[in-house]
């Protein structure tokens, strides 16, 4: 990598992924990682999705399941729409997607990452227990929760703005690059917002989300009626919140260390920081399916239904079963053939009762009646 900043620039970065690198080896190992995170975590987040489609149309929703399957779109839109880009951008290691991509790349990763963030946060308001569909009023009611995402959307897009304005195309020879050129006149005003920004989008939220859901997991232990019930949906909350924090730590942290003038990081960091990104979206889906109970059961659920779907055009003929001793056998044969149709009966009984009902004593001085016994004095 080699780029010097401008004289009259406060910071000059690369926007879309590091570029001009020299090291041949890395031009086809970072593709190859990330498309590898890429394809691993989109089928996981759409699995989530999948199984949470289901639930709410099984009426089997909650306003946790709704904040978690936003979760799961976000991440699904990073991995399949952000995560190409640096791809792309390692193999080329210079900037071929265009003037538009580049100035939004940054911008839109961004707001992914603070509505993440945030919709982790509101979860902390969300209900855990199920939501009727017949429920009507205040307390089951979703307007909430459209009302809340779209708050954090406009909140999130709207925080990496400077992203956008500062993102231009340089060339560099005969190819161009990506950057990101902050003027000096705007450095006092932008060194305050780029301060600002990490604390309210990423420090504030995590610290919050982890101190609520630590504190609520000790008293669901301790002091409910049934801990191990109630504390299963807020572990995996807090877990998804923690795995959150420490992976985009590197790359809020390269991000504020660049913006506020400081040296550069080394390289290997912020290769490191943005593979991290995008492993954490892939992590999510394998922390809700290893340890929610209600993502497990829908994922065994939507297993069954692909396997005997597949299986449909197999005939298969089941035997009847046969254990037991020969009373039970020939009981269970009698049952079925009386359930086939009621006007049949078997030959032999017929014959049986036939011979019963045309029984006639025809000699009536016979000592010992077989049909008739009379009492005797």
């Amino acid at each position: 990598m080699d780029i010097d900043r401008p004289a009259n620039m406060s910071f000059f970065d690369f926007v879309g992924g590091v570029q001009l690198l020299q090291w041949e080896d890395t031009r086809t190992a970072m593709p190859v990682i990330l498309i590898g995170i890429c394809l691993s975590g989109a089928v996981g987040n759409l699995l989530v999705l999948l199984i949470f489609i289901r639930d709410f149309r099984s009426g089997k929703g909650s306003e946790v399941k709704a904040l978690l399957a936003s979760l799961a779109s976000t991440d699904l839109v990073i991995l399949l729409l952000c995560a190409p880009v640096r791809a792309v951008t390692y193999y080329k290691q210079t900037w071929t997607l265009g003037s538009f991509v580049c100035r939004t790349t940054d911008w839109f990763q961004h707001s992914c990452v603070v509505a993440k963030t945030l919709i982790l946060a509101v979860t902390t308001r969300a209900k855990h227990t199920l939501v009727p569909r017949a429920a009507a009023g205040p307390l089951y009611s979703p307007t909430w929760i459209h009302g809340a995402l779209a708050f954090i959307w406009i909140v999130s897009m709207m925080f990496p703005i400077p992203q956008m304005l500062f993102a231009s195309l340089v060339p560099h020879g005969s190819d161009k690059i990506c950057v990101s050129a902050m003027p000096v006149c705007a450095s006092d005003f932008m060194s305050l917002f780029y301060k600002i920004y990490p604390a309210v989008t990423y420090v504030a939220p995590v610290i919050f989300t982890l101190a609520y859901y630590t504190k609520t997991l000790y008293t669901a232990v301790n002091h409910a009626p049934s801990p191990h019930n109630q504390s299963k949906v807020i572990l995996v909350l807090l877990c998804l919140s923690g795995a959150l924090g420490l992976m985009l730590l590197p790359e809020w942290g390269t991000f504020t260390w660049i913006r506020l003038g400081y040296n550069k990081p080394p390289v290997g960091l912020m290769m490191f920081a943005q593979a991290l990104l995008y492993a954490c979206s892939s992590l999510s889906p394998v922390i809700l399916m290893t340890m929610y109970d209600d993502v497990r059961q829908g994922l065994i659920a939507i297993w069954f239904i692909a396997t005997c779907r597949s299986k449909k055009r197999v005939p298969c003929k089941k035997c009847p079963k046969t254990e037991g001793n020969g009373a039970e056998v020939g009981a269970n044969a009698v049952a079925n053939a009386v359930s086939q149709g009621t006007e049949k009966t078997f030959p032999d009984v017929e014959h049986f009762w036939t011979g019963r009902r045309n029984t006639h004593v025809e000699d009536e001085h016979d000592p010992v009646p077989w049909e008739r016994e009379e009492k005797m004095l």
